[in-house]
């Protein structure tokens, strides 16, 4: 081909970019104003880019690669902070070890060395909860009781440093009537506790009394990254540290938020001058808009807060595969004043102005240790909230924490069949000291009265606000998919029961007769497979066997047996 045929196609291509980018920020600007359009321009990117698949923070693809990262067959390319766009992995297809490498992954297509696409989905996933609520870490889905179901596609284009991500989530929830508790709350569905002077959380036991779609724009985005310098607008939601299943601070359970962030990703550093490599380090800054959900209460000014965040974490060299991190937030309501507390790590005295001006600031520290040759992985996570200077003289007062492991095994080596061991604990309860106080819970706050939630989710961990949670899991890979037998315990309310035992708050000689026994469980023993029916069709199911005790609390000794099945299926292109 000649010099000038090249060019002319290159034109040709580049003015259909121009077009088809012109189409999609117009509609944009369109659904802004308008949120019937949602649906239709939902449907529209669907069509328009042939219904293709997603990978996620937690999908299948992000976890088998994780996987690898193990036994050194590829490198994470985060440290602690990670979102879709940060989450992009590489692996040389005839990498030992690499059991799906006959299976496409996801495929980036060049155009031109500065100019390249992706296309996702469409990844359609489906659950049923035959007795209660359950599920986590699925977005702005809501897996109420009943039939529950959500569906993703998009398209990414990167072009000189900026990238353009559109992918948006629909999801549909049958929400069938079940027993909870009578609510604290304006709305008959809210959370069944708070304490004190509008201390509490917007977190719905039920989302009304029907079914109900919910759009969100997921991890749609709009980036610029010069070298390892980045700026982003959208909707990614963060997830921070190395815990597996539940963090505290960031994770994708709830629907996605508008953020603006700055930071710099993994990046090596150097001893200047001397040219020595000390480590690797990452680091983000960001504000997001937090929304109330319908079910909290009717005071239509208090409806948005303001969340200011920072992540940062270093890897020494001289310690390798070790990770250690720091998340910091402040939850304030949303105005532009507040926005002074994205550059303070902490505050050293309380801030109670409940006008608007105070917040409710938490942190955790991380740690993270991989040992490729073993291929063995030691985290953990300690959080802090309503951090003061008085408080390191008791630093128990308000700590929750994080450990886990993860280690790869390979029991039929000869047929390319590898193995994964998962085990994580996670403890939100308050401390035994607060019985001398008040009562407590590490999401709630008085002067932030929604929590630690957005549009009535949790943002940290998925399962509860204020229990333990504990995970086994044994994931077999092999050429076709993969098998995972796990084990799921967690007390998702216990800060609820103990709130009976602290200071003013017993109302009974004997505290055995109102709370003994009334801790409510999920205990959940499943199995889920995945199965590749050609290298770009990925289907998956999930069996759980999840009997709840004490459901009702006071209400009543009655526990609840709850299957839950899923099916999910997704196209690679």
């Amino acid at each position: 081909m000649h010099l000038c045929e090249v060019q002319q196609e290159f034109q040709e291509i580049k003015s259909s970019l121009s077009i088809v980018k012109s189409k999609i920020f117009r509609i944009i600007r369109i659904t802004m104003f308008n949120k019937r359009v949602y649906l239709i321009f939902f449907f529209l990117l669907t069509a328009f880019f042939g219904l293709c698949a997603q990978e996620a923070l937690k999908s299948t693809e992000e976890e088998y690669y994780d996987f690898l990262a193990l036994d050194g067959i590829t490198e994470r390319p985060t440290l602690n902070y990670r979102t879709f766009s940060d989450s992009v992995w590489a692996i040389s297809e005839d990498a030992e070890g690499n059991v799906w490498a006959g299976n496409n992954l996801g495929t980036t297509k060049k155009i031109t060395d500065h100019i390249s696409y992706k296309i996702y989905g469409p990844d359609w996933f489906n659950s049923f909860n035959t007795a209660a609520p359950y599920g986590q870490n699925d977005g702005a889905l809501w897996q109420g009781k009943g039939y529950n179901s959500s569906l993703t596609a998009g398209a990414r284009l990167e072009v000189y440093g900026f990238e353009v991500t559109i992918k948006p989530q629909l999801s549909f929830s049958q929400n069938l009537d079940f027993d909870y508790m009578a609510s604290n709350y304006n709305s008959e569905y809210g959370y069944f506790w708070g304490y004190g002077t509008n201390v509490g959380i917007d977190l719905p036991q039920r989302f009304g009394d029907s079914a109900f779609w919910t759009y969100d724009w997921g991890d749609t985005e709009i980036r610029y990254t010069w070298k390892t310098l980045t700026i982003g607008f959208g909707t990614q939601s963060p997830w921070l540290g190395p815990a597996w299943l539940n963090p505290m601070l960031g994770s994708n359970n709830a629907a996605t938020y508008p953020k603006l962030d700055l930071g710099i990703r993994q990046t090596s550093l150097y001893m200047p001058w001397l040219g020595w490599y000390i480590g690797d380090v990452e680091a983000r800054i960001w504000t997001g808009y937090m929304s109330e959900s319908n079910y909290f209460d009717i005071d239509s000014s208090n409806d948005h807060n303001m969340l200011n965040a920072l992540s940062f974490s270093y890897g020494p060299s001289f310690i390798p595969g070790l990770t250690l991190g720091l998340n910091r937030v402040f939850l304030t309501k949303w105005k532009w004043e507040n926005l002074k507390y994205i550059g303070r790590l902490f505050t050293t005295a309380r801030e109670n102005d409940v006008s608007g001006a105070g917040e409710d600031q938490k942190a955790s520290f991380t740690a993270d240790w991989l040992f490729p040759k073993s291929g063995f992985e030691v985290y953990g996570e300690i959080g802090i909230d309503d951090f003061s200077s008085r408080r390191w003289d008791y630093p128990f007062h308000t700590m929750t924490y994080t450990v886990g492991m993860k280690k790869s095994l390979d029991p039929f080596p000869r047929k390319g069949i590898r193995g994964e061991l998962i085990f994580e604990w996670n403890n939100m309860e308050m401390s035994q000291d607060f019985q001398f106080q008040w009562p407590y819970n590490v999401y709630f706050h008085h002067q932030i009265t929604q929590g630690y939630t957005n549009q009535g989710q949790l943002l940290g961990t998925g399962y509860g606000p204020g229990g333990n949670a504990q995970y086994l899991g044994y994931k077999v890979f092999y050429v076709k998919g993969s098998t995972l037998f796990f084990l799921y315990r967690y007390n998702p309310d216990n800060d609820f029961i103990y709130s009976k035992t602290t200071k003013g708050s017993s109302t009974n000689t004997d505290p055995d007769v109102d709370s003994y026994r009334q801790f409510k469980t999920s205990f959940s023993r499943g199995i889920t497979q995945e199965y590749w029916i050609n290298a770009n069709l990925l289907i998956s199911g999930t069996f759980a066997y999840n009997p709840i005790s004490r459901v009702e609390y006071y209400i009543s000794d009655d526990s609840v047996t709850n299957f839950y099945f899923t099916l999910s299926g997704k196209y690679k292109f």
